[in-house]
Formats: structure tokens, C-alpha cells, sequence
């Protein structure tokens, strides 16, 4: 039976979501094609050989995206049995049993792929037959060294931008899935509640060896949290550094996992990572209370000067706008960056996201929410609110219309732009803001921005 995998947006990566689940399929012999919209167009004939047509659904931009999808591969093929999995796919099981879907899964979904595909393989009739396979697996497994056959090249992706004028191809993997934290915005926590899985060390290697062949001179590890299994992830950068010297990683690490690793960070540097994203959120300690993030506003400021010491590029990244977001704490943000001098270091979308409240969102549970939340959209996929302060919704659409019209300008210029409109909603007199421009170039980073809990500011990322 022939199998089509499908990716609508995964952050400019190539999909391992793709990837690896095509190393399971074709081992139990089905014909996989792997098709990524975000660079590429629909293969309509494969749509409509196939008898599996299976969405992967990493974030909530993708999943929105599959929504206005489905139809044209309903037309293509109406017979065909359509999954959805992910982490995104169980959170939004209701929309997507209502877009056709036969099949979600959540979790560790390559074998629960596996079992469907054997099931219709053997029974027939696939586009009629009810799920037996679990909702969310996580069943710890073996994983296949993720098989990239047919997905476009690497340098079609985003690349890392060196902050001296250079660029690498960029490759992607994972080390692990899930999280043992249970920060309540997080939409890995409904899935994983609190639990995390390793993926095996030569599996990992071999993925970026085959990756760095192909041409990859950076590595992006996706993981939650790259620190959850510290000892596994040390023994994995030091194994890579000693066959690859000249490769370069970057990696998501906790706030509160850069305190209590500190001792690591120096052989982050050492084995060649240019730089760690952690997801700060706020720098309100009330907020950060309410949001189990696990540190404080001062452990944000301590971690700033860890990783400067350890030669290592921070990579924070905020939801400014929250139902508890005041004029003054947003300014207050822009003030600490500035402060801290990390102004080039943070991407103008993070000054921008306003929190999302998907379905099983934990968030939901914290009773200081309730006055502030509203209907749940089911066209954005993810429960309304408003802060209590119409002011701070405004500046949110301005700050906004800045990032999106600022995305050829320097970050230090578009700063400057948000800066002003802070001031300006709280009625305070025009003053420069306090930042420290360099001569050298902006850090380390990306071409295309982390972000999540949030929906980025505009564009279709897709082509569908």
C-alpha cells in the first residue's frame, strides 16, 4: 500500500516528523512518499495512489494549516484513510475527527503509524475503519535512524546565520522527546505529562552523520528541553564534537536547567554549540509563579551571566502578552533586555507573541485565568481571551504590525520602534532607548525564529 507523509510548517526544518516515521514505514514495506508543503507543492499523484495519507502536525501553525488543506486531499482522493499525529494532533482531536481524520496520534506515533498501516494493509476498506491504535503512546521505543529519501535538500531549509557575515546549511534532529517538566502554557504537557524519552545515542549520530554528508555544517536539536537527560546529552555533543570538530549545534535548554548544569556549559561551548534558546516568558515573578516555569526573574538574570562566562550565546525567548501583561511590566521587559544587553540576541517576534490556549492547555486549570478567558475560536483552534487593560491588547496589534514590517530591518532598529510605542501607550515623553548598539554583527542565529504558545504575526508558510 502506498503511504503519503505529509508536513504543512515545522520552523523551517526539514521535518524529522517525516523523516523518521518513513524509516518505520518502508522497514514493514510500504512505498512512503514524503511530501513538505512548506517548500514544496502537493504531489498530487501520490495523493491519489495512496491508501494512507498521514499529516504531521508538530505546532499549532501546522495543524491550522492541515485545516485548510484536507479538503483539496479529500477531492484528490476521497477514499484514502487520512491520520493526523504529532504533538498538536490529540490536543486538537475533535477538529480533526471533523476534517476526515480516521486516525490521531500523539506521543511516540512512529509505531502506532506502523500498526495502521499493517491494519490496512491487511483488512482493506481504509478510509471506513475505526482507530485501534492509542491516542498518545508512550511507550518507550527503539528508534530507526530517520530515513530523508525524497525529502528536498537541506539547504532549502533555514540556515544558521554565523553573526560575522557567514552562513551554514542547517540539518535538524532530535535526542529526545517530551519534557519531565510540566510548565503549565506548554502544549508538550498535555501529551507527556511530565515524562520524557530518550532517543538512542547512535540512532542520533548516525541521523547527523548521514545529514552532515549531505551537507549540513550546523545541527538544530529540537528537544524540549536538551538538558532533561543531561548525561545523555553530554555523552552525544562530546561523541559528535570528536567526529565532526568543525560542526556547529544549537540547543533549547530550561532557565532552570542552565542553573543547575552550570558546570556543562563551558563544554557546550567547547564541542561547538553557538547558541541556547530558553524559553524565559516573562520576567514578572508573579507571572512566571503562575505559569510553573520554575525560575525567577533574578535565575534569568544569573543564567545571562553563566553563559556569557562559559562563551555561550543566550537565545531568550518571551510571551510578552498574557491576560496578566500590564503597560508597565511590558516596558519593563524591554528595559531588562536592554539592561542585560541582549537586544541583538532576542528575534522582534518574541517582543510580539500574545499566549495561546489551546484545547488541554494546563493553563486552563489556573483559577487567575477564569475572569480573563473566553469562548473557545474553534477557526484559531484555541480558547479567547482579553487583558483587563484595553491599552495592552492595542499595543499588542502595533507591536505586531512593527514585526512583521520589520523583518528585513536590524534588531536593534526594530527595538527601537517597539520601545517608542511602550512609551507612548503609557503616556510617557519620547526617549531613546537604552541600548548598546555593537560594530559586530547580530549573534549567532537562525534565518527562520523559534517561537511557540503562540501564533506568529502573519504569512503562509505553506503552499497548499
Amino acid at each position: 500500500m502506498n503511504v503519503v507523509l505529509l508536513s504543512t510548517y515545522d520552523l523551517g526544518h526539514q521535518p524529522f516528523g517525516l523523516a523518521s516515521p518513513a524509516a518505520w514505514l518502508r522497514e514493514a514495506g510500504a512505498s512512503v512518499t514524503c511530501n513538505d508543503l512548506a517548500v514544496d507543492d502537493l504531489d498530487e499523484q501520490a495523493v491519489r495512489d495512496a491508501g494512507l495519507i498521514a499529516v504531521y502536525l508538530p505546532m499549532h501553525t501546522a495543524t491550522r494549516l492541515a485545516g485548510a488543506l484536507v479538503p483539496r486531499l479529500k477531492r484528490l482522493n476521497p477514499t484514502a484513510h487520512v491520520c493526523f499525529y504529532g504533538l498538536y494532533a490529540p490536543l486538537n482531536e475533535d477538529f480533526l475527527r471533523r476534517l476526515g481524520g480516521g486516525t490521531i496520534l500523539g506521543g511516540e506515533f512512529e509505531s502506532g503509524l506502523v500498526s495502521l498501516y499493517e491494519r490496512l494493509s491487511a483488512n482493506g476498506a481504509p478510509s471506513r475503519q475505526a482507530q485501534s491504535e492509542p491516542l498518545i503512546s508512550l511507550a518507550k521505543q527503539r528508534f530507526r535512524v530517520p530515513d530523508r529519501a525524497g525529502l528536498p535538500p537541506l539547504e532549502r531549509y533555514a540556515h544558521l546565520e554565523t553573526g560575522n557575515g557567514g552562513r551554514r546549511t542547517a540539518g535538524y534532529t532530535e535526542a529526545s522527546r517530551g519534557c519531565k517538566h510540566v510548565c503549565r502554557h506548554c502544549p508538550v504537557v498535555p501529551v507527556y505529562g511530565g515524562r520524557f524519552r530518550i532517543v538512542q545515542l547512535d540512532t542520533v549520530m548516525e541521523d547527523v552523520r548521514r545529514q552532515v554528508a549531505a551537507g549540513a555544517g550546523h545541527i538544530t536539536f529540537g528537544d524540549p528541553d536538551f538538558f532533561n537527560g543531561v548525561g545523555h546529552a553530554m555523552r552525544l555533543v562530546e561523541a559528535l564534537n570528536g567526529e565532526f570538530p568543525r560542526l556547529t549545534y544549537d540547543v533549547t535548554i530550561k532557565v532552570e536547567h542552565l542553573l543547575d548544569h552550570a558546570r556543562h556549559l563551558g563544554t557546550l561551548a567547547q564541542t561547538g554549540c553557538v547558541f541556547v534558546t530558553t524559553a524565559v516568558e516573562s520576567v514578572d515573578d508573579r507571572v512566571l509563579g503562575l505559569l510553573d516555569k520554575g525560575h525567577t526573574r533574578a535565575d534569568f538574570i544569573r543564567v545571562v551571566g553563566l553563559t556569557r562566562d562559559a562563551g555561550l550565546t543566550l537565545s531568550p525567548t518571551f510571551i510578552p502578552f498574557m491576560p496578566w501583561t500590564t503597560l508597565e511590566g511590558y516596558l519593563d521587559l524591554l528595559n531588562l533586555v536592554a539592561e542585560l544587553d541582549l537586544v541583538a540576541h532576542v528575534a522582534p517576534i518574541q517582543l510580539g507573541i500574545r499566549l495561546l490556549l489551546p484545547r488541554g492547555s494546563w493553563l486552563l486549570r489556573v483559577p487567575e485565568l477564569q475572569a480573563h478567558l473566553g469562548d473557545f475560536d474553534a477557526d484559531a483552534l484555541s480558547y479567547r481571551w482579553s487583558n483587563p487593560d484595553p491599552r495592552v491588547d492595542g499595543l499588542w496589534e502595533k507591536v505586531a504590525r512593527v514585526v512583521e514590517e520589520g523583518e528585513d530591518a536590524g534588531r536593534h532598529d526594530v527595538f527601537e520602534r517597539i520601545w517608542r510605542l511602550g512609551r507612548d501607550a503609557l503616556g510617557l515623553p519620547a526617549a531613546p532607548a537604552p541600548v548598546r548598539r555593537h560594530a559586530e554583527a547580530c549573534p549567532p542565529h537562525l534565518s527562520e525564529p523559534w517561537y511557540c504558545c503562540a501564533e506568529p504575526t502573519s504569512g503562509q508558510f505553506a503552499r497548499i
